[in-house]
Order: structure tokens, then C-alpha cells, then sequence
């Protein structure tokens, strides 16, 4: 004999919570996946117009007679393949995504502010590493990222000359030429090969501060390295090929894509001081891990304070 089971009464109130919960539910799910299509869109936006200023550097590297201009020192340059880069990226975006905002190196070397607010915000370098550019050297890169809410979303480091793609996208992971990349695991100093610069301002407040530095660390570290471009040094953490790297001076167009690059990877962007990145700072510490950021913030000598890139 079966034993007949009696539904429990559902009450209107009682449906009516269910059901609300439900809509709410998905209309989240699809408010992400908008933003996901959104984000999907950008970032197929910016690879063409990426690979595109790729090629115009290729074309334009080994042409000795570069067009070649100083900026606020005898090493701080830019050439016109810089600004034909910054503007195909600019034109390119901005005709796609109408409401987009930019901040671009030579254009606040033209005398555009830094403003960095909630609204889709791309962030280029055209030419990182201008100086190796200039001289043929094949470590210089276009870095671009961006950022929505002030948080990075797309993240890519190009260097054309070599054809290394670096890529991130926030909580997907980050690539090098579409394969998965990984920071080292490195967590003593003794054990570390880090990647440094002396950047393009040489007033003796910084260079006192970057030879205490080295000469503190050298002792104490496995080894230095400098390519002279910051965004492929951020690279070269993400992919594990080297465990650090910090500067004082950098710009914000230096380090955008590299911080979701290097996040994604795993590894760690902080202020040199040990406390949290401020992104217009000008001011980095990068690490493949934690403990190894925390005992390089302890031995920095971090009192230097460029002006900010907003001032």
C-alpha cells in the first residue's frame, strides 16, 4: 500500500519572493554577459588595430634617418613613428567606441592631462622603449590596457620586432603568443633575478636613489637585468623569466597592461613601500610572489616621490 504525499501550499507572498529572486538572478547573469560580449568586442577591437601599429614599426625600425625630438631630457625621445602610432590607435578606437576616453603618452607630452575616471579608459604607450627603438635594439613594445571602474580589463604588450604577444584579460588568465603563462615561484631574494631601470630622469635626487638601491640588492640577489623597456619588463615577471623587477619614475602608460599581465599570471604589484599600488604614483614594485615582494619592499631604500602623473 503506498503512503500518498500531500504537496506542500505554496503562498502568493512565499511565490512571489521565489520568483523575484529568480528575475534578479538573470538579470545578473545577464548583465555579465553583456559585459563579457562588450569586453570580448574591445578586445578583438584593439588586437587588429595592435597588429596593425606592429607592422608600421616593423617597417620603420632599421630606417636610419629617423625623425627624432627630445622631450624633457637628451634621453627621453620620441619620433614621429611614436606619434603615428599613438594616433592609429587613438583614430581606431574612438571611431569604434565613440564614448571611450584615452591616455596616451605623447599626447600628455602634448599637454593633455591625466585623468583617469570610471568611464572605459584605454591607456597607451605607442613605443616603450624609444630610446631602443631609435637604436634598432630589439626591445621595445607597444603597450596598451584598459581600464573600466579604474580596474583593468584588457592588458597587451606587443614587441613586433620580435614577435612576442603578451596578453591578459581580467579573470581569464595571461598569455604569451596564446599560450598560458606563469610567474616563477621564486620567493628568496638569493634566488631572484630582477629586472630594474634607470629611467629617463638622471636629477641627482633619483640617481641617488637608484644606485643605493643596486648596490644594496646586488649582493644580496642572484642577478640584474635591464631591457630598457618598462612594459617588457613587467613581461618578463609575468612569464617567469625573471622574479622582480621595480622603478621609480614610471609613468602610468609604462605599467597599465603590465599590472593585469602580471596579476593574471599570479604574481604581485604593490607600491615599493610595501603598501598598495597607486597607480599614478609613478611608482612600482613587481614580484612573482608575495614573500618575495614583501622582502624587497623591506630593503628598498623607497623615499624617492616623482610628481604623480595627475599633478
Amino acid at each position: 500500500m503506498f503512503t500518498s504525499f500531500v504537496f506542500p501550499t505554496v503562498t502568493r507572498s512565499a511565490y512571489c519572493i521565489c520568483n523575484l529572486y529568480l528575475n534578479r538572478n538573470k538579470s545578473n547573469i545577464l548583465i555579465r554577459k553583456m559585459g563579457e560580449t562588450n569586453t570580448d568586442l574591445y578586445y578583438d577591437t584593439v588586437m587588429k588595430l595592435v597588429k596593425e601599429a606592429g607592422k608600421m614599426i616593423n617597417e620603420k625600425v632599421h630606417n636610419r634617418s629617423k625623425k627624432v625630438e627630445q622631450k624633457s631630457s637628451d634621453i627621453d625621445l620620441v619620433t614621429e613613428t611614436d606619434q603615428a602610432v599613438e594616433k592609429l590607435l587613438i583614430d581606431g578606437l574612438s571611431k569604434a567606441f565613440k564614448d571611450h576616453k584615452f591616455i596616451g603618452e605623447e599626447s600628455v607630452a602634448s599637454g593633455t592631462p591625466v585623468k583617469l575616471t570610471d568611464a572605459p579608459t584605454w591607456i597607451i604607450d605607442p613605443i616603450d622603449g624609444t630610446l631602443n627603438f631609435v637604436h634598432a635594439f630589439p626591445h621595445s613594445c607597444i603597450s596598451i590596457a584598459l581600464f573600466i571602474n579604474q580596474k583593468p580589463e584588457i592588458g597587451i604588450i606587443f614587441n613586433p620586432m620580435l614577435n612576442q604577444m603578451f596578453t591578459a584579460r581580467r579573470g581569464k588568465g595571461a598569455f604569451y603568443n596564446g599560450e598560458r603563462i606563469n610567474v616563477s615561484n621564486t620567493k628568496a631574494l638569493s634566488d631572484a633575478l630582477i629586472m630594474f631601470e634607470c629611467g629617463t630622469a638622471r636629477d641627482a635626487e633619483k640617481m641617488k636613489a637608484v644606485n643605493e638601491n643596486y648596490f644594496k640588492l646586488l649582493p644580496q640577489v642572484h642577478g640584474f637585468r635591464a631591457l630598457g623597456s618598462a612594459a617588457l619588463n613587467f613581461a618578463m615577471v609575468a612569464t617567469g623569466g625573471a622574479d622582480a623587477y621595480f622603478e621609480f619614475g614610471i609613468h602610468v602608460w609604462d605599467m597599465a597592461a603590465g599590472i593585469l599581465i602580471v596579476r593574471e599570471a599570479g604574481g604581485v604589484v604593490i607600491d615599493p613601500s610595501g603598501g598598495d599600488l597607486k597607480i599614478l604614483s609613478r611608482r612600482a614594485l613587481v614580484a612573482s610572489t608575495q614573500e618575495l615582494a614583501e622582502k624587497l619592499a623591506q630593503q628598498l631604500v623607497s623615499t624617492y616621490y616623482p610628481t604623480p602623473d595627475d599633478s
